[in-house]
C-alpha cells in the first residue's frame, strides 16, 4: 500500500496560543513515544523512545522556507515556525540543528511536545534552542498517566516529571503548558490538584487546560463537561499566574471593547467567568442582563454552578472529521 503525502510545511492556520503559525511536520505518521487515548492523528505506528533521522535539516528548512515566502508573498503574517507534527517532535536527533537553521528565516520558533523525553541530556539540549515550548502534562500520577497516555514501556513517570523540572529550571525561551483533560479519568479535584502542584514547580508562562475538539482515536473517550472545565480552572488559577481554556473557541476580545457581546464571548471562550464578573463587565460596556439571556438561549453561553457559584462560558465547540 503506497504511503500518504507527507507534506513537511503546513499553514500558516490561527492558533490562540502562537497567533499566525506556520507548522512543521518532522515526524511522519505516526512515531510517537505515546498512545495517546485523545490522539486526533489516529493510533501509534511505531512507538520508540531513541531519536533518528526522519529528514535532514536541509529537507526542512527548504520546505520551510518555500511556504514561509509564498505566505509572505500572499501577506500573510507568521508569527511562528512552529514543530507541530504527527508524532513526537523530539524523536528528531537533528531537531536542534533543524531550530538552528531555521533562525535567519527571522520568525521565532516553537516546539509542541508531549515532554516524555526530556530526562534525556541530548534533548533537553535540542529543544533549548526553541524560543517557545509547550509541554504536555496530562497527569502527574502513574495510573493515570499510563491509562491515559500509553507511554512507552522504556518510560518511567518520575523520570519524566523530573526531566520536564530540568528543562524549565534551564529553559530560556517562553515555556507553556498543555493539560488534556478526559472526563471520568483525569478531570476528579485530587488529580486536578497533583496536575497543578507539578505545574506549579515548572511555571509555565500559561497554563492551557483543553478538551478533544476533533475525534479521538478511543471513540469512547469524551472531553470534560462545562463543570469540571470550569473547576480544573479555579484549582489551576489558585497556584498559577495565567490560565486559559482552549475548547475549540477561537477569540479576539480579552477586555472591554464597548461590544458587550463581543467582549463576553471572546472571554469566556478562554475564562469562566463569576456572575458579578460578568454583571461588571456589562456595566462597564453599558449593557444589560437581557444580552446574557439571549445568548443562553441560543446556546452560545452555558452557565454553572461550582461551590456555591455561578459561572459562565462558552459550550464545548466539537469539530466533526477532519
Amino acid at each position: 500500500m503506497p504511503q500518504p503525502e507527507h507534506h513537511i510545511a503546513f499553514g500558516p492556520i490561527p492558533s490562540r496560543r502562537l497567533g499566525w503559525s506556520l507548522g512543521i511536520n518532522n515526524i511522519p505518521a505516526k512515531a510517537c513515544s505515546y498512545t495517546c487515548l485523545y490522539c486526533q492523528v489516529g493510533p501509534t505506528t511505531e512507538k520508540i523512545i531513541e531519536p533518528r533521522e526522519f529528514f535532514t535539516p536541509g529537507q526542512i528548512v527548504d520546505a520551510v522556507g518555500t511556504h514561509l515566502a509564498r505566505a509572505r508573498q500572499q501577506g500573510t503574517p507568521v508569527d511562528y515556525l512552529t514543530f507541530v507534527p504527527d508524532g513526537e517532535p523530539t524523536l528528531d536527533i537533528h531537531l536542534g540543528e533543524t531550530i538552528a537553521k531555521l533562525k535567519p528565516l527571522g520568525v521565532p520558533v516553537a516546539v509542541l511536545t508531549n515532554a516524555s523525553l526530556l530526562w534525556r541530556e541530548d534533548v533537553r539540549t535540542r529543544l533549548a534552542r526553541a524560543d517557545l515550548v509547550s509541554v504536555k502534562v496530562d497527569a502527574v500520577t502513574e495510573a493515570t498517566w499510563r491509562r491515559i497516555d500509553l507511554p512507552h514501556h522504556g518510560l518511567q513517570l518520575e523520570r519524566v516529571l523530573a526531566g520536564m523540572r530540568a528543562f524549565a529550571a534551564g529553559y530560556a525561551g517562553k515555556l507553556i503548558s498543555e493539560t488534556m483533560l478526559l472526563a471520568g479519568l483525569n478531570d476528579d479535584e485530587a488529580t486536578l490538584t497533583a496536575t497543578t502542584e507539578f505545574l506549579a514547580s515548572i511555571g509555565p508562562h500559561t497554563a492551557y487546560i483543553a478538551i478533544p475538539t476533533r475525534p479521538p482515536t478511543v471513540a469512547s473517550v469524551h472531553g470534560s463537561d462545562a463543570l469540571a472545565l470550569t473547576r480544573a480552572h479555579e484549582i489551576f488559577a489558585a497556584r498559577l499566574p495565567r490560565v486559559e481554556l482552549l475548547t475549540g473557541h477561537e477569540t479576539e476580545a480579552f477586555a472591554h471593547t464597548g461590544n458587550a457581546r463581543i467582549d463576553l464571548l471572546g472571554i469566556t471562550a478562554v475564562h469562566p467567568m463569576r456572575e458579578s464578573a460578568v454583571r461588571q463587565l456589562l456595566r462597564d460596556d453599558g449593557a444589560d442582563w437581557g444580552l446574557v439571556e439571549s445568548l443562553l438561549a441560543s446556546g452560545e453561553l452555558k452557565h454553572v454552578d461550582y461551590e456555591g457559584q455561578r459561572f459562565y462560558l462558552r459550550p464545548v465547540k466539537v469539530r466533526h472529521g477532519g
